[in-house]
């Protein structure tokens, strides 16, 4: 999948990557997770439980719980959740 960054000229942390559902995902450290998963394309990163309905990010700064994730075991907001070298990470299913 390409990257959604861009080709700025922006100085940016290490390249690393994570998993997300199993992909492995690159992103450069001090970005999200969420902001790693919308600069690979990914929308939706978990499901409602009510009607399986998808949910991404919507506020980008920790207000809501739309964009949350499994990390360790623990549901974490991934706008709020800085991206580390082999972090495992799940959707909220």
């Amino acid at each position: 999948m390409s990257d959604l960054r861009g080709n700025l000229a922006l100085s940016r942390g290490r390249a690393v990557t994570f998993f997300f559902d199993g992909e492995e995902i690159a992103a450069f450290e001090g970005e999200t997770v969420a902001t790693a998963l919308w600069a690979q394309g990914m929308r939706t990163l978990r499901r409602s439980v009510a009607r399986g309905a998808p949910r991404g990010i919507y506020c980008n700064m920790g207000i809501c719980f739309d964009c949350l994730v499994r990390i360790d075991g623990r549901a974490v907001r991934a706008c709020m959740t800085p991206v580390a070298d082999g972090m495992v990470v799940e959707s909220g299913r």
